[in-house]
């Protein structure tokens, strides 16, 4: 490497190698053996990026004439341009890494803890860069569950930072108890309110197109209410091995301002598998969309398989003959039903007659007891003395206390 007064790299010319000595004094074995090879002249350039060298491009000749001044020319203009390229390699691989550990940061580690479900997940980023794709499980009061899976269009860093503030809103608003129409208005708002914000930049993108399923199971019942915006509707298997696509009303997707959503509810079989997924799993540019989703539901109809064998049984179908421009990032969740035994549910009619609190709160007390719950039983009475209270009051008939756990 070679300086000039002002210490900047410079280009190095060495018309005859034979008679230069510095370089032959950096390593002399090795110039012995060069010069043993025939090499008889050579051109050194700094490749320089944004104003830094980051490496050397050298030029080597033997078997022909020896480089000419007006060979250096050609030589810096072939290295600046190479060099440009290398340094947005550089840069892209760096912002790419940047954005796979922020994604992954902002994705579940694992799965929590719960009694509604056992589930599965895979996620897969895409290939040409992070996607908005995620998932979640979220455990939600009386023993139910939420099983959440949306996909951010677009890919990089804002689309992995935008899919961590929905999925931080989604837990937020599914710790209200809201029904999926309500939760998917208020995120609907929510997403509205992002492309409103004056603090975004002029060249920030914005998020509409985000799609998301969100399904609400309640395993007393059995009953599964979901609602979806703008996302592939969920295909079942049943315990039996066939196979339905639960077509829930589409809606179009977040930030459109297109409340109210709607919502469908199904009765899932114990034992059934919900299998949620985002349209990587199944878009591809030369292939019909209905003939993808029927692959998947042969894929997971098999009738032993659990959630996790599921999810491979899935990817195996659906993967392999994907070409690279339909990499998209993939999230696939399988959550396999259970139901809470009819021994570990009560229920109780509560008659137009604020006499009837009293009958009710000794009866939890009894059933709370029988269950081996007895230190929480206290506050379980208060809580449903108010509740009843509350409903014999300002309430209308019926009056019945749903299942819970």
């Amino acid at each position: 490497m070679a300086v000039d007064d002002e210490g900047e790299t410079v280009t190095v010319f060495e018309p005859d190698l034979a008679a230069a000595d510095e370089w032959r004094a950096t390593d002399p074995e090795r110039a012995e053996r060069i010069l043993a090879a025939g090499f008889h002249s050579r051109i050194t350039v700094p490749m320089r990026a944004r104003g830094t060298v980051f490496g050397l491009a050298g030029f080597w000749r033997r078997d022909q004439q020896p480089f000419q001044p007006e060979d250096l020319a050609s030589a810096e203009e072939l290295v600046t341009r190479t060099a440009v390229c290398v340094d947005n390699a550089r840069r892209y691989a760096r912002e790419h890494s940047m954005a796979v550990t922020l994604q992954r940061s902002l994705l579940p580690g694992r799965l929590p803890e719960q009694n509604a479900v056992d589930a599965a997940y895979r996620y897969l980023p895409a290939q040409a860069g992070v996607g908005g794709d995620w998932f979640d499980v979220i455990p939600l009061p009386g023993a139910r569950v939420a099983l959440v899976v949306g996909d951010v269009v677009g890919h990089g860093l804002h689309a992995a930072a935008t899919m961590g503030r929905l999925r931080t809103a989604v837990h937020n608003f599914s710790s209200l108890d809201l029904p999926p129409d309500e939760l998917l208005a208020h995120l609907d708002e929510l997403v509205a309110r992002i492309d409103q914000d004056p603090t975004r930049g002029a060249d920030t993108e914005p998020v509409t197109g985000a799609t998301v399923l969100y399904a609400l199971y309640d395993p007393t019942s059995g009953r599964c209410h979901l609602a979806r915006a703008g996302h592939p509707p969920p295909v079942l298997a049943h315990p039996d091995g066939t196979t339905t696509v639960l077509e829930a009303p589409a809606n179009l997707p977040l930030g459109l301002g297109t409340s109210p959503f709607e919502m469908r509810e199904v009765t899932l079989p114990e034992g059934s598998r919900l299998v949620l997924y985002t349209d990587g799993l199944i878009r591809m540019r030369d292939r019909d969309l209905d003939e993808r989703i029927d692959l998947l539901r042969s894929a997971v109809g098999h009738v032993h398989d659990a959630p996790e064998e599921t999810c491979t049984a899935a990817l195996e179908a659906l993967l392999p003959d994907r070409s690279l421009s339909d990499r998209d990032d993939i999230a696939l969740l399988v959550a396999r039903t259970s139901k809470l035994p009819p021994d570990r549910v009560a229920e109780w009619d509560v008659p137009l007659d604020p006499e009837a609190v009293a009958p009710v709160r000794a009866a939890c007390v009894r059933q709370m007891t029988a269950w081996g719950l007895g230190e929480t039983a206290f506050t379980v009475e208060l809580i449903l003395s108010e509740l009843i209270t509350n409903a014999v009051r300002h309430g209308a008939p019926p009056r019945h206390r749903p299942p819970a756990a």
